[in-house]
């Protein structure tokens, strides 16, 4: 296959002007179908240009903040129409750089604008409380203020959703707002970049970087003027983000990784918890936090979930991730490739079966073949820790007691499902499971926009992402006791 190249470099968005990094250096991003093909030419920004990007939302934040809510919202409204305009565009871009199938980008982009819309919404919605005084004559409330300049960093994964759901709240508050892309999918990124620019958002009030974030990041995490950081990635990163801003008291809030069971009872539709497990494990080739790692079924339908599940993984869709029919693509890239299937290979050295793919699926793409394990030891590695892809293991279990006690024995808490038709057991399933989402007869994955989104222990850090809970993180709460004067102005 020849090799395609897009000339033109994207440039990054600082101040309300299309800018080339300092440096003067760019990268490269391919497809993973085919990594022959150059998807795109990025900037490959610097501190510098971070801290470019910071001094421009300082600057920027004064007039920001004193709008209206509603003229802030009007923005939002247009910038979604330009999102909508465009929803084919962004998910081509989105498959091609990052593998997601088609029919998955093509709604993940659809959500972007429904998420400015909900956010948009937040202009006319409480912001702060009236409480009674104490005392006579007295005003008391609360006021809600926006925190300042704040620091999105934000993974290749969800490309369109995730740099939208943090930063249509951040700037819906009053606040402005440096993002940095991922490194491996800032194409559809800067299309919502872009689409603010047509909606004629000012200079400053969002600004948007692509490289590493080793550089970029690195700056948004130290830099004083940054008086927020949102992050979602790795647990390692996110928790070095954490240990590093909050010396200089920094606010920080973490959505990280997820080690997530789906539970089949005996009374479960066995029908619809295969979907759902299918689903949750395998699409987007389990490169999602709330994918499902972890499917226990109970003994009395064990055998007949597997023999259910292969059959379906069987004549599950997978390839070319352009191809709308496709249900299961490759893995962003090489690396990922590779630490998947190295993965695998431990899980086999430590006593795991696979009944299920466990191989690369094709010489070119980055693409594993769907993968389900049996015989995993709770205490081996495949029970413990997150693979980020389409891997997932089957536990057989005898009681509710078991099953509950084994879903929670992880660093993790997520997200959660459980299939069943007894009332009793759901109510120990929402009281009991150690997770911040829980599904009841559906899978792992999935979140709406006015909901909160966020896990438990290890999964996250700070408050919740989505709905009214993003109030909590960007802004402050300040307490007005305002006492009428005991005279009156000559």
């Amino acid at each position: 296959m020849s090799t395609t190249l897009i000339s033109a470099p994207a440039h990054n968005l600082i101040g309300g002007e299309w800018r080339n990094s300092r440096g003067g250096e760019t990268y490269e991003k391919r497809d993973p179908w085919h990594p022959s093909r150059v998807t795109g030419v990025y900037q490959a920004s610097t501190a510098e240009d971070a801290k470019t990007a910071i001094d421009a939302a300082d600057t920027a934040l004064a007039d920001w903040r004193a709008l209206p809510a509603p003229t802030r919202a009007s923005f939002f409204l247009r910038a979604a129409d330009a999102i909508e305009v465009r929803v084919e565009r962004i998910a081509q871009d989105m498959t091609a750089e990052m593998g997601k199938p088609l029919r998955e980008s093509r709604l993940e982009a659809a959500r972007a604008a429904v998420m400015l819309r909900y956010s948009a919404g937040e202009a006319h919605r409480s912001a702060g409380e009236v409480y009674e005084p104490s005392v006579p004559n007295q005003m008391l409330y609360t006021r809600r203020r926006p925190v300042g300049v704040v620091g999105l960093i934000t993974p290749w994964n969800f490309p369109a959703v995730i740099p939208v759901w943090k930063l249509a709240p951040a700037l819906i508050y009053g606040n402005t707002a440096v993002l940095k892309l991922s490194y491996e999918a800032p194409r559809t990124g800067l299309h919502v970049a872009e689409c603010f620019a047509e909606a004629g958002l000012p200079a400053g009030v969002l600004n948007v970087l692509t490289g590493a974030g080793s550089t970029v990041g690195a700056e948004l995490v130290r830099n004083p003027q940054v008086r927020a950081i949102s992050f979602t990635g790795s647990v390692a990163v996110g928790n070095s983000v954490r240990d590093n801003a909050t010396t200089r008291n920094c606010r920080v809030q973490l959505e990280l990784g997820g080690h997530n069971p789906l539970v089949v009872m005996a009374d479960a539709e066995l029908d619809r918890a295969v979907e759902a497990a299918f689903a949750g494990a395998f699409w987007s080739a389990g490169q999602k936090c709330t994918a499902t790692r972890r499917i226990f079924a109970h003994e009395a339908v064990y055998d007949a979930f597997r023999e259910k599940l292969l059959a379906r993984i069987e004549a599950g869709k997978v390839g070319d991730p352009a191809d709308p029919v496709t249900e299961i693509g490759p893995v962003v890239n090489e690396r990922a490739l590779e630490e998947v299937l190295g993965a695998i290979e431990r899980g086999k050295n430590e006593g795991g079966v696979v009944a299920t793919g466990g191989v690369r699926a094709s010489d070119e793409a980055y693409l594993v073949a769907p993968t389900v394990f049996e015989d995993v030891a709770d205490d081996a590695f495949l029970s413990r820790e997150e693979v980020f892809g389409p891997v997932t293991s089957l536990y057989r279990f005898s009681t509710l007691d078991d099953v509950l006690a084994r879903a929670n024995a992880v660093d993790f808490g997520l997200s959660a499902a459980m299939f069943t038709r007894d009332l009793h057991t759901v109510h120990r399933f929402a009281n009991e499971l150690q997770a911040g989402i829980l599904h009841v007869n559906s899978q792992t994955a999935g979140a709406d926009v006015h909901v909160p989104f966020g896990g438990l222990k290890g999964s996250a850090w700070g408050p919740h992402e989505q709905g009214r809970a993003a109030i909590e993180f960007y802004t402050e709460t300040v307490t007005v006791y305002q006492d009428s004067p005991l005279t009156s102005p000559d």
